[in-house]
């Protein structure tokens, strides 16, 4: 199966199924001596890990990590990194009813268009739990940024039609409570709203907002690898993203250009910008404001609802999707958003490295 690698220099390639043995992930272009340990990596696990709460699925799994080769008394050798998550409880049974159905909003058909074989056990390779190698590496791309400065900070912006307003965040809110929302108040009323969608048998999308502070400006390239574009590229990789938009996004269509332009200012010797409608970009590279980008994600597609659909031999049937299922998977998906975003971060700031004569100069001579 091609597609499975991700990045150029900072590369990773996620292996392994939803009902296999094991999942995880093979990180090629770590430099040596970054302090790493397995609960670095945990830390992000965690962070996604089934049954935290009443809204994500009761499969229960500890999502413990492995790490087999590239780390060396504390540290990244150099090497490859290989880090595996064992699949401890699976159900495979709860999908045999349906093997021979299309599941609505899935990648069944897809899947078996392009292959003429599909592994029908929760998705196989195109169950969220492929996530977890994505997780883990950006747990290892996380660590490299924070030692060059560079913070990422991901949460639940929306969900259904839940926003919360910008002028109410509170990023110290995010970890205390379960939907990973920046007010509290606001996270009451999505619970509200995602148990009458539980109990309607039916699930909810929402939007993930990922902040990134502290990266210097001119990392990108100004053509096909913009920083926008690669961002995008990554985030829209994760299945259940519909959409992605960098600071004002869609609503930069509807904008002035006395409005939308971000005035620049200097300030002891710094340039700055009065305004940060362009996301922290500019010409497909970064230009030192924190860059905002935003994912939507659409609803859970396993629903308990009976919905149409047709069999692998073309048949019209019904459906009732059982088993264990997320009402609402953004909360889950906010660090895999982060971590893609760390991951493509880590790669263009490698990439970045060859940009000037006098960085080669500074490194050899």
């Amino acid at each position: 199966m091609a597609g499975s690698t991700y990045g150029t220099l900072f590369k990773i390639t996620t292996w392994g199924e939803s009902h296999g043995a094991a999942v995880g992930v093979v990180i090629d272009g770590c430099p040596a001596g970054l302090p790493l340990s397995g609960e670095d990596i945990q830390l992000y696990l965690d962070r996604r890990r089934p049954g935290q709460s009443r809204f994500t699925t009761a499969r229960q799994e500890a999502d413990r990590a492995e790490i087999l080769s590239g780390v060396f008394e504390g540290k990244t050798a150099g090497t490859p990194i290989s880090v595996m998550v064992r699949n401890q409880d699976q159900r495979s049974r709860d999908y045999g009813k349906i093997k021979d159905c299309y599941r609505p909003g899935h990648a069944d058909y897809t899947f078996d268009a392009k292959y003429g074989f599909r592994d029908y056990r929760g998705g196989g390779r195109s169950s969220g739990r492929e996530t977890i190698g994505r997780v883990a590496a950006g747990a290892v791309a996380a660590k490299l940024l924070e030692r060059l400065g560079i913070k990422l900070t991901a949460y639940t912006r929306s969900i259904g039609n839940i926003t919360i307003p910008e002028e109410e965040y509170d990023l110290s809110a995010v970890t205390e409570n379960s939907l990973y929302m920046p007010n509290n108040s606001y996270a009451e009323k999505a619970s509200v709203f995602l148990e009458e969608c539980m109990k309607n048998k039916d699930s909810s999308g929402g939007v993930i907002e990922c902040r990134i502070t502290g990266i210097p400006a001119g990392i990108g390239e100004p053509v096909f690898d913009k920083l926008d574009a690669c961002l995008s590229k990554g985030i829209m990789s994760i299945g259940a993203v519909k959409g992605v938009e960098i600071g004002d996004g869609f609503l930069s269509a509807d904008a002035l250009g006395s409005c939308s332009n971000d005035a620049f200012y200097s300030s002891d010797g710094r340039i700055s910008k009065r305004a940060n409608h362009s996301g922290g970009t500019l010409g497909g590279m970064s230009d030192g404001s924190p860059v905002i980008i935003r994912a939507a994600v659409k609803p859970t597609p396993s629903i308990a609802r009976e919905q149409e659909t047709v069999t692998s031999d073309g048949e019209n049937t019904v459906i009732t999707v059982t088993g264990r299922h997320d009402p609402v998977i953004v909360p889950r998906a906010v660090v895999v958003v982060e971590s893609m975003a760390a991951l493509t971060l880590a790669d263009l700031l490698m990439a970045n490295m060859s940009s000037r004569m006098e960085y080669l100069e500074r490194f050899y001579i």
